[in-house]
């Protein structure tokens, strides 16, 4: 009897390990899989989770899977738009020229830092693909520059803000270009009242 009761808690004590078994191998995806869907330009996470629904069946699989949910999501939000604002420093004597180059280094950072969120990367993603929206507005000061960023980052809006190197027409350590990107409803809540440059 006491034998069986043991042999019986045993068992007891083994199915729910069984049961569980399998789920945290379907967490695991297929490292070769997974490269082969970064090389689509599918973000990791996304990739990592085409995977998991497909149960790690090929990277084929996976990858229409996740194309076939976001056409999906994209007939369910048409109308939700990104942009990217560039708020421009007009305390600063800055030329033509210059206001551009800060620009296009406002670009390149805000592109980069928006590789640090897997939500970012995402939006991102949707804003290259829904036309890359660009727009230059003009900023009062540095304060006001500061002051916007405070707020875009209070809205969790991904932001970059230039610091001149000073080698031409302003100082070193100006801050000349504010960078935001996010979808256009909440980034108007930040600069949609400032005017284009």
């Amino acid at each position: 009897m006491e034998q069986r009761s043991r042999r019986y808690s045993e068992q007891s004590l083994m199915e729910p390990s069984e049961q569980s078994g399998p789920e945290p191998c379907s967490q695991d995806v297929n490292p070769l899989f997974l490269q082969q869907l970064r090389e689509l330009d599918i973000p990791e996470e996304a990739a990592k989770q085409a995977l998991q629904h497909t149960r790690n069946v090929s990277a084929e699989e996976a990858a229409m899977y996740y194309f076939n949910k976001l056409e999906n999501e994209e007939v369910g939000d048409d109308d939700l738009m990104y942009k990217m604002v560039f708020v421009v420093n007009m305390d600063l004597a800055m030329g033509v020229g210059k206001v551009a180059a800060q620009v296009g280094h406002a670009a390149v950072g805000l592109y980069q830092a928006l590789q640090e969120k897997n939500s970012w990367r995402e939006m991102a993603w949707k804003w290259d693909n829904r036309g890359a929206k660009k727009v230059v507005v003009q900023g009062t000061n540095v304060a006001h520059l500061l002051e916007l960023q405070a707020l875009a980052m209070s809205l969790n809006l991904p932001t970059y803000l230039v610091q001149d190197a000073g080698l031409t027409q302003v100082e070193a350590g100006s801050r000349t270009v504010l960078a935001i990107m996010g979808e256009e409803e909440v980034v108007n809540n930040v600069t949609g009242s400032l005017k284009l440059l």
